[in-house]
C-alpha cells in the first residue's frame, strides 16, 4: 500500500499546488479587472480555489495519518452560483463594456489553466484507488470544465458584448 499511498499523496500535492496558483491567479486578475463582472467573477472563483485547496489540505492529512482515502462531503453546485452572478453583472453592465487586451489575455489564461486542472483531476479519477476518491476527482474535474465553460462566456462577452446579448437572447427577426 505504501507506493500507492505515496502516489496518492503525490497527486494531492500537485492538485493543493495547482489550487494555490490559481487563487493566487483570480485574485491578481480580478484587481485589474476593468469592469464588476469581471471583477465579482475572479473573486468568485478564487473563492473556489480556495475552498478545493482545503479539501484537498484534508484529504492529504486524512491520508497521511490514516492510510485511507475519507469520506467528502463536496457536493459542486454545477456552476450556478457563478452564472448567476455572471447573469447579473452582464444585465447591469449591458453591452456598454470595453474590455482591455490584457483583460481578454488573462481570461484566456484563466481558460486553458481550467482545461488543464479538468485534465489532471479526469487522469486521477482513472488512477483512483478508491470509489471515493474516484467520484471526487470526476466531482472536481466537472466543476473545473463548468469554470471553463463560464470563462469561455465572459470571454464571448467581453470580445463583442452586443453579439453575446444577441446569441443569449434568441431574438426573432419576423417582422411581426
Amino acid at each position: 500500500m505504501k507506493p500507492e499511498q505515496d502516489k496518492t499523496l503525490e497527486g494531492l500535492q500537485t492538485a493543493i499546488q495547482m489550487e494555490s496558483e490559481g487563487k493566487e491567479f483570480y485574485l491578481k486578475a480580478s484587481q485589474q479587472s476593468g469592469n464588476e463582472a469581471g471583477r465579482k467573477l475572479l473573486e468568485t472563483l478564487a473563492a473556489e480555489e480556495d475552498i478545493h485547496r482545503r479539501k484537498f489540505e484534508e484529504i492529504y492529512e486524512a491520508i497521511r495519518n490514516q492510510q485511507a482515502w475519507p469520506k467528502t462531503d463536496f457536493r459542486p453546485d454545477g456552476g450556478r452560483g457563478l452564472r448567476t452572478i455572471f447573469a447579473q453583472a452582464t444585465d447591469k453592465l449591458g453591452t456598454g463594456i470595453k474590455a482591455a487586451q490584457s483583460e481578454l489575455d488573462a481570461v484566456q489564461t484563466a481558460m486553458d489553466m481550467e482545461g488543464k486542472t479538468h485534465d489532471f483531476y479526469q487522469a486521477q479519477s482513472k488512477h483512483a484507488t478508491y470509489d471515493a476518491q474516484r467520484d471526487f476527482y470526476e466531482a472536481l474535474a466537472g466543476q473545473e470544465r463548468e469554470h471553463q465553460l463560464i470563462l469561455l462566456d465572459y470571454y464571448e462577452y467581453l470580445k463583442d458584448p452586443a453579439g453575446w446579448f444577441v446569441s443569449h437572447e434568441h431574438p426573432t427577426l419576423d417582422g411581426g
